[in-house]
């Protein structure tokens, strides 16, 4: 007992050092954002090595349903003009609902993406890109709609492999591996 209120001590000391005079916020990143006034909606998946400007974050405003692929920029400033002007450059960035942003993209300030948009991995966002649309590219243009894009994707699952929940990490076998690697190999392939 003796040491568990030894150890219980020591937590909240470390705390109160980290919190108090250290300023260390052990919260995830996508957290200390929303305290600070960055909006997101319900159902939303922001993966690793995101970066929301968390200097701005209350310039942005992330919609319902909202994937984020690793490595996605968001960007609500724009610091080029600071050494020259002393002034940095602001600009809000909004994403609506049902919204996929691809591996590697950077979203500039002033961008409003729209409702159902698929932007392209590697994609710079520099103007806004309207609803129910498929972007990609630098600078990022619509190529398609969505309703066309989830059609041919629909079209190439009934003719390439589609796997279940068995064939995803934690889950997946050393033989389920070996089958997906040869059904794929030259045709693609959906996973749950």
């Amino acid at each position: 007992m003796f040491i568990t209120m030894i150890a219980n001590l020591y937590l909240k000391i470390r705390a109160f050092i980290r919190h108090k005079i250290l300023y260390i916020d052990d919260r995830p990143l996508v957290e200390i954002a929303i305290s600070n006034g960055l909006k997101i909606g319900r159902d939303c998946n922001i993966q690793s090595e995101c970066i929301i400007d968390w200097s701005h974050c209350w310039l942005i405003e992330i919609g319902d349903r909202v994937t984020l692929a690793p490595r996605v920029h968001i960007l609500a400033h724009d610091a080029s003009t600071k050494r020259s002007l002393g002034y940095t450059a602001l600009g809000g960035v909004k994403i609506g609902n049902d919204v996929f942003v691809g591996a590697g993209t950077i979203i500039l300030p002033n961008v409003e993406i729209g409702d159902r948009v698929v932007i392209g991995a590697g994609s710079i966002v520099s103007r806004s890109i309207p609803s129910n649309s498929v972007a990609v590219g630098n600078p990022a243009r619509v190529v398609g709609s969505y309703e066309d894009y989830v059609a041919k994707r629909k079209k190439q699952m009934e003719v390439m492999p589609c796997y279940d929940e068995s064939y995803t990490i934690g889950k997946i076998t050393t033989e389920k591996k070996l089958q997906m690697q040869t059904a794929i190999k030259n045709q693609g392939g959906f996973v749950v």
